[in-house]
């Protein structure tokens, strides 16, 4: 998205893409869908930030749902399982790319990356939760804006004498449009609208199926989901295993895996893995007769999908004109930066998890050659970091690559 819409299309600045990213982090729900429906919003309206929110999530959903479909239906097909073979290493080095990506452009003051790595050490040594590690770095973001406010500004020195500043559509010192002003009125009729169509939405799924039935307990577990976890994806992912795998049993511990394993692999935000979860659920319990599985597993995946992103249009178009009304203003802005440098540092510890599980598929093994290694899915995620960070391939390029690899090694060797 930086790389298309801040320096390929120049629909927006830097500065207040930055400043609209820092403040969907602090917002339970995808960040990244979240800043497609504010730049949308922010350009057309109401209904851009509904067009961009909708069509950043709906292609992910018809992936998934037929992927999901293939899952239960064929079992492990062997092609599919060549594919994230090869996948899975370069999704190591994408999440890196991110991290540095984001962390070369925000991390501009040594403070910043004292943050940065101070959350690495808190996430992957101590296991701190996500939510106290942003409680945090906003504080210290929030204090240091008073005490150091150099350290905590928007932009540095570095980036000033980078090169000329290229206008962009929304530039820094573009006047809020119209629309993008704070209104009681506004704010009031959007809110209601929304809670509107959660309460229609759910108030039809119990008229159809009864309160206990398993469409209207997906569309409730999946508003908690929306509204009760912070951090992204792999903050909401424990919530999700619990209530799906544990409390309704809508799917297994292995398929709950490979769930995983499809939506870090599938274009699109990975949160969207819950249209996975509602597709199995859909299915396994039946929910329109043995004879239209399919069908259940459809309408479990719309059901799961539509109740987990609602919110985040709620939050963006009703909460938007804040974003406007602080982008400029350090007290706003210096705790959103701490917290930006506290999310370099969780990514990088997502690249981590990614490559403990990746590259040491079987865990440890102190007996083995190499020790547990895998050595050909180090060597695919190696090659894809390269051409990531030292050709600057795209990273749709690059899955594409690696999934030829990985499924010409399938049909070669016993990959495992």
């Amino acid at each position: 998205m930086h790389h298309d819409l801040v320096e390929g299309k120049r629909w927006i600045s830097e500065r207040r893409f930055l400043h609209g990213l820092n403040y969907c982090m602090v917002l339970p729900g995808p960040e990244a869908q979240q800043l497609a429906t504010y730049i949308g919003w922010l350009m057309h309206r109401t209904w851009g930030g509904i067009v961009a929110g909708a069509l950043f999530v709906l292609p992910s959903l018809v992936v998934l749902i037929a992927l999901s479909w293939l899952y239960m239906a064929y079992g492990d097909v062997p092609a599919v399982a060549g594919i994230l073979y090869g996948i899975k290493p370069a999704v190591v080095a994408i999440v890196l790319h991110a991290a540095w990506r984001i962390g070369t452009r925000a991390l501009k003051r040594p403070t910043l990356w004292t943050i940065a790595a101070a959350a690495f050490v808190a996430i992957f040594a101590f296991r701190v939760p996500f939510p106290l590690i942003v409680l945090a770095a906003g504080l210290i973001g929030y204090i240091g804006g008073r005490v150091a406010p150099r350290e905590f500004a928007v932009g540095s020195a570095h980036g000033e004498t980078s090169g000329a500043h290229v206008p962009a559509m929304i530039d820094d010192d573009t006047p809020t449009p119209p629309h993008a002003r704070f209104r009681w009125s506004r704010l009031a009729l959007v809110v209601a609208i929304s809670v509107a169509l959660w309460l229609f939405g759910l108030a039809m799924l119990v008229a159809s199926f009864g309160p206990g039935s398993t469409l209207p307990r997906m569309g409730w577990f999946f508003t908690k989901a929306a509204l009760l976890t912070f951090g992204g994806a792999y903050a909401v992912l424990p919530y999700v295993y619990q209530g799906a795998v544990e409390t309704y049993a809508w799917l297994t511990p292995v398929q709950m895996v490979d769930g995983l394993a499809l939506g870090e692999t599938t274009p699109g935000p990975l949160i969207m893995v819950v249209a996975f979860v509602g597709f199995v659920g859909g299915w396994t319990k039946a929910i329109f007769g043995p004879d239209a599985l399919a069908h259940a597993g459809i309408a479990g995946a719309c059901v799961a999908t539509f109740f987990t992103f609602l919110p985040s249009f709620l939050f963006i178009l009703a909460g938007g004109p804040l974003v406007e009304t602080t982008h400029g203003q350090l007290r706003f802005t210096a705790p959103l930066s701490g917290i930006t440098a506290a999310v370099v540092g969780v990514i990088v510890n997502l690249a981590m998890f990614f490559a403990w599980h990746v590259f040491w598929p079987h865990g440890w093994n102190v007996d083995g050659a190499l020790h547990g290694i895998d050595p050909i899915g180090l060597l695919i995620g190696g090659v894809a970091a390269v051409a990531l960070f030292r050709f600057k391939a795209g990273v749709i390029p690059v899955i594409v690559a690696c999934g030829a690899t990985g499924l010409a090694l399938r049909l070669m060797l016993p990959v495992s």
